[in-house]
């Protein structure tokens, strides 16, 4: 979870014709496939895309991970640019060590969308109250989940060669043999 401060500030309400003062509000906002699954819901396209998304949508993404009650929109308007990289930079955050191996294939093409992913919790019996989890930590269990379930590669007639060469000269030395 990321707590941000977000500074008072002064703006024109043109429907009243007046100045309305917003004071400082600390703000809570959580990376998660819920914020995730509301933004979705708002604009109709994946949110794990490649492309970048307005302003806008970011200022939307940002209103969704808000777990703070009853923030008012206007607050939002005075993020300061540090916020904005503070935010950015807890969305990339991996949030975790663990590093999955790659299974050697081409990257998947496949459009990720937050039901994928909670389809992908489903079939690995990974639990709901997981979908609060920072949203990379998440996506590193599927990727365990996946790298886990997967079967196993055959080995080429070389790899065997060469693992065989391999037992062979350690049973060798352990004995003291020549063949």
């Amino acid at each position: 979870m990321l707590e941000i401060v977000i500074s008072s500030g002064e703006m024109f309400d043109e429907s009243k014709s007046e100045f309305i003062e917003i004071p400082e509000k600390t703000i809570k906002l959580e990376h998660s496939l819920v914020s995730v699954s509301k933004w979705e819901a708002m604009h109709h396209k994946p949110f794990l895309m490649r492309e970048e998304k307005t302003p806008e949508e970011m200022l939307d993404y940002i209103k969704c991970m808000t777990v703070t009650q009853n923030v008012d929109d206007k607050v939002y308007s005075f993020l300061s640019s540090e916020n904005i990289k503070k935010i950015g930079d807890y969305i990339e955050d991996p949030m975790t060590a663990t590093k999955v191996p790659n299974l050697g294939g081409r990257p998947s093409r496949e459009i990720v969308t937050s039901e994928l992913i909670y389809y992908w919790m489903t079939v690995y019996n990974i639990p709901s109250e997981y979908q609060k989890w920072h949203l990379n930590r998440l996506m590193a269990l599927i990727e365990i989940c996946a790298f886990k379930n997967a079967p196993q590669k055959k080995m080429s007639k070389s790899q065997i060669y060469s693992r065989n060469r391999s037992l062979n000269a350690a049973r060798r030395a352990k004995y003291n043999t020549k063949g």
